[in-house]
């Protein structure tokens, strides 16, 4: 009896532990999380866009001017008096056929001009002299109808006048054709002889830029490739400059030949009628 009445105060406190066991596991566990879910909300939303870096400036780029100790004006200043005269008749050179290729691109232009001048009014004159004073004064075609006629008005009383009047009018007239046709020959020589002859100038200096640029050399004893190479291309740029002075030369003499031979077709054309106009006796 006084063993039971001994259990009953513990079994009383097992029986209440029991129950505030069960009414603890009986409250709802979504409402006990629900302020760490809140809370923790505002951290799981994405970041937002960083704003965009601009790329660093690129280093500003600074061109390095060296000066070049070799061309054109160290050739001159380091040339010895036979490079230097070598330059100066390869300028003349130059220099003298563009003057050819103007005067006689002029003298042409002025030829031809005339031959339609007279192609216009000398054959709607009255008379052979009338029409040959209305041609320009000092030109190709009226200097043949002046001759033509000068031939054609007497010739008597000299060793001439044992040649027929015929025959009299036309070597006169070839012969003044013949001399516009060598005036107009004139200055062609030059062309061709610059054309033919300034690359072997210009080799020439070459030859001897080298010359003088292997004795430097070897004089200083220092045969380095910017030792070498400076003076040798300054050399070879000699025929480099005798070509540019020989190729404008050669097509310039050319060009004009074949523009001479028009402009003569024109004379010659022009001699031949007035030979006939003065032959028939109607000057």
């Amino acid at each position: 009896m006084s063993s039971s009445l001994s259990l009953s105060p513990l079994l009383r406190t097992v029986a209440a532990l029991a129950a505030a066991a069960s009414l603890f596991a009986t409250l709802p566990a979504p409402a006990l999380a629900q302020p760490a879910t809140a809370a923790s909300a505002p951290a799981a939303e994405a970041p937002a866009p960083a704003a965009p870096v601009p790329p660093p400036p690129l280093p500003e780029v600074t061109k390095e001017v060296i000066d070049n100790p070799y061309g054109l004006q160290a050739l001159w200043a380091q040339g010895d008096l036979v490079a230097r005269i070598t330059l100066v008749i390869l300028l003349i050179m130059s220099m003298g056929s563009w003057y050819v290729i103007f005067v006689k691109l002029f003298e042409q232009r002025k030829m031809m001009k005339s031959g339609e001048a007279a192609g216009k009014s000398f054959w709607k004159a009255s008379s052979v002299k009338a029409g040959a004073s209305a041609l320009d004064e000092g030109s190709a075609f009226r200097f043949i109808a002046e001759q033509g006629l000068k031939a054609s008005e007497h010739h008597e009383g000299t060793l001439v006048e044992n040649v027929d009047v015929q025959t009299w009018i036309s070597m006169s007239i070839q012969r003044a054709i013949d001399n516009v046709n060598m005036r107009m020959q004139d200055g062609l020589a030059v062309l061709a002889t610059v054309g033919s002859t300034a690359p072997f100038v210009g080799l020439f200096g070459t030859v001897w830029g080298i010359y003088h640029a292997l004795v430097a050399i070897g004089v200083s004893g220092q045969a380095s490739i910017d030792k070498v190479a400076g003076p040798v291309g300054e050399a070879l740029s000699m025929t480099a400059i005798g070509l540019a002075v020989a190729v404008p030369a050669v097509m310039g003499y050319n060009w004009l030949v074949r523009r001479n031979k028009v402009a003569m077709d024109k004379v010659r054309a022009f001699g031949g009628d007035l030979n006939s106009v003065l032959l028939s006796g109607k000057a």
